[in-house]
């Protein structure tokens, strides 16, 4: 961070005060591995030394599991004296927390190594910006938009945590079905959406479309395309933030969980993306009859790619019960053109609005890496030609294709040998985060289940 953005911050942070006097707090936002915000709170009076570097905070803060431990494998916290990372802010991040009980503030923060220079390898901002300059150094810009599913769930769950779908405001009666671009649970549920729409205008965020899905009190929002692929990945975090935010403020849950319920379909993170030259066209713009080769050659990547990066984007133990055949969760490395079954869809391919939509990551992964990893197959294919083959049609078998794993510890261990992960994501990170997920798989393989309990133990 140099010192014109630093002086930057200075300014912005003294206008935003000088317009917001009632704000005594400013909260410290770091996405971790999961996508889970840590950080710290700041007195208002003191976000001068945001800009300062005179913020610190664990290098391992990045690198805790999701129950938020230190894992040990990583060699990052206590092992080496769990050393301190820099904190800087990310200018244009400052905005109001609108669903806050008292005035505050947030800003989304990045880390540097002591050396106050050197991006902190672990900082999922910093992994995804390393692929961005790949491309930009190719004369091509990514862009970006993400659309993201949740359910509402009722605040009280079952006597044994289970999630219930909530209760309609007005007739009261429980969700319990599908209802698929239902407006009339648009409107039930009004309250709490329009809430949504305000804080992202709060917060700048590019809320478009918003819709019903198929479980009950599944919603979708999309949020629009944006040139600079680390802002939208900035954006689609502080969304899963808001979103649970202002669901509480409503004396509701919002949950991004994989597969919240069997019977029910999951929580998809869809990504759309594009490229664009040094002249702003859109290099994957094609014919009415033909895909542009540059599309075709980055669908292929994508395809080649998916069974090294499936831990990314299916991080969790949840996230492999998302993918059930008819479901509209991808379950095998597959393209096609409008088809919502595939891996990979194209919704359109000629003029500005060509692009590709990657289907496979759950609103469960953290959208940072997700990003990595679909950039990184696209610059796979770009960079070897390859070629994708036919696309799925109406009257193809998914089942000619061999599927995904549905093995949660083969995903993990695809990721840790990948030479194209390595190189993706870097060698650093790649060793930490497969070692958290072995951690994490290793908890899940060692815990007995109520289930395992109301099977076996009288049975047996």
């Amino acid at each position: 961070m140099g010192a014109d953005t630093t002086t930057g911050f200075d300014v912005e942070a003294q206008m935003f005060l000088e317009a917001n006097p009632d704000i005594t707090s400013v909260e410290l936002v770091f996405p971790d591995m999961n996508a889970v915000p840590r950080g710290k709170w700041l007195p208002a009076n003191a976000i001068g030394k945001l800009a300062k570097g005179n913020v610190r905070l664990p290098r391992s803060t990045y690198a805790l599991d999701i129950w938020g431990v230190d894992v040990e494998a990583t060699g990052l916290a206590i092992a080496t004296g769990d050393p301190d990372g820099i904190c800087y802010p990310v200018p244009g991040t400052l905005t109001r927390m609108p669903w806050s009980a008292r005035p505050m503030a947030q800003v989304l923060m990045t880390m540097r190594e002591p050396d106050r220079t050197t991006p902190c390898p672990y900082d999922p901002r910093h992994v995804l910006g390393t692929v961005v300059d790949r491309f930009r150094q190719k004369g091509l810009t990514p862009v970006a938009a993400t659309e993201l599913e949740f359910y509402l769930v009722d605040a009280d769950t079952t006597p044994g945590g289970h999630p219930r779908p909530p209760r309609r405001p007005g007739p009261g009666r429980r969700l319990d079905g599908p209802q698929v671009y239902d407006l009339e649970v648009t409107q039930d549920f009004s309250a709490f959406l329009h809430d949504i729409t305000d804080a992202c205008r709060v917060q700048n965020l590019p809320a478009d479309t918003t819709i019903a899905e198929f479980g009950p009190g599944q919603f979708e929002i999309n949020l629009l395309h944006v040139a600079d692929v680390v802002t939208a990945a900035d954006q689609a975090f502080m969304f899963r933030r808001l979103v649970k935010a202002v669901a509480r403020r409503h004396s509701l849950v919002a949950t991004f969980m994989a597969k919240p319920y069997a019977e029910h379909p999951g929580n998809g993170l869809h990504v759309h993306t594009s490229l664009l030259d040094s002249q702003g066209q859109n290099v994957f713009s094609g014919s009415a009859d033909a895909l542009a080769a540059p599309l075709r050659h980055a669908i292929a990547g994508l395809l080649a790619t998916m069974p090294d990066t499936q831990a990314v984007f299916a991080p969790h133990a949840n996230s492999y019960r998302r993918f059930q055949p008819d479901s509209f969760a991808p379950v095998s490395p597959v393209w096609g053109m409008d088809h919502r079954a595939v891996a990979v869809r194209v919704p359109s391919q000629t003029g500005p609005d060509a692009r590709l939509e990657h289907r496979v990551a759950g609103a469960d992964a953290n959208p940072y890496l997700v990003l990595t990893a679909i950039l990184g197959g696209i610059l796979h294919g770009l960079e070897n030609q390859n070629d994708p083959g036919e696309p799925l049609t109406g009257d193809s078998k998914l089942d000619e294709t061999p599927p995904l794993t549905g093995n949660w510890s083969a995903a993990i261990e695809a990721f840790a040998g990948s030479p194209f992960v390595t190189d993706v994501f870097g060698r650093d990170y790649q060793n930490v985060y497969a070692d958290c997920r072995r951690y994490e798989c290793g908890q899940f393989a060692t815990t007995i289940t109520d289930f395992e309990y109301q099977t076996y133990l009288h049975r047996l």
